[in-house]
């Protein structure tokens, strides 16, 4: 198997595995890449619950159309590869890399993407209190630094990418690091919150203009589940 295969799919493995993520861990576990099937996983709230912020047309579009395609093709990777596999067609299987960063990072990265979302009548919005605050005002110097460092990350992806809060699991200081396409966060890295920068994730209703729905987003931030990520990081 080629060396883009073997780096790609532990990356996916260990990044499912930060993130807490046991459905797709399920189809990634394997070496053998038929161990269950990845699937759209559900959301704890309405389509409409993050508006005005977030329109429940593009939850919609976003959860049912977009993530589905990537779960889609996160199987067909998964399947493919096992075929080539089995047939000791290695040159076939890692052809197949690419695909699976793609739809499997995609697939990664929105689950916990709607676990960073909240109405803002359920723990949505506002600022993170204990001991991430503490941390956040360590090591940016405030949650305002903090919050502008990342609008200024996403505003500068160019393309299509994430902006992500990140633990180091050796110095267990946090930073900001930006991913492009659907490049998942692995190796020293523990994703705590992502912010999908795609134009998918906002076109339909701030147009071009993303910087304010940069704005808007942090008003639904789920702070609870990024706190529990950082503690259990």
């Amino acid at each position: 198997m080629s060396s883009t295969l073997l780096r790609t799919v532990p990356a996916l493995r260990g990044a499912l595995r930060a993130s807490g993520a046991a459905k797709p861990a399920a189809a990634l576990a394997s070496t053998s890449f038929v161990r269950g099937k990845a699937t759209l996983p559900d959301l704890s709230y309405d389509y409409g619950a993050l508006e005005p912020h977030i329109s429940g047309k593009i939850m919609e579009l976003h959860h049912k159309k977009h993530h589905q395609t990537y779960v889609t093709g996160l199987n067909s990777a998964l399947e493919t590869i096992a075929e080539a596999e089995s047939k000791g067609d290695f040159t076939k299987a890692a052809s197949v890399a690419p695909l699976l960063n793609f739809h499997g990072g995609g697939h990664l990265n929105h689950t916990l993407f709607w676990e960073n979302l909240a109405p803002a009548s359920r723990d949505g919005g506002g600022e993170p209190s204990g001991v991430l605050k503490t941390a956040i005002n360590e090591d940016f110097g405030s949650f305002d630094t903090f919050r502008k460092q990342m609008n200024t990350a996403l505003a500068g992806i160019q393309g299509s990418g994430w902006a992500w809060l990140v633990k180091d699991k050796q110095s267990g200081t946090l930073g900001l690091v930006t991913r492009a396409n659907q490049d998942p966060v692995s190796g020293p890295y523990t994703p705590l919150l992502g912010i999908d920068a795609w134009e998918h994730a906002y076109y339909l209703q701030y147009e071009n203009r993303k910087v304010e729905y940069f704005e808007a987003i942090w008003n639904v931030i789920n702070w609870k589940t990024v706190a529990s990520r950082f503690e259990k990081a």
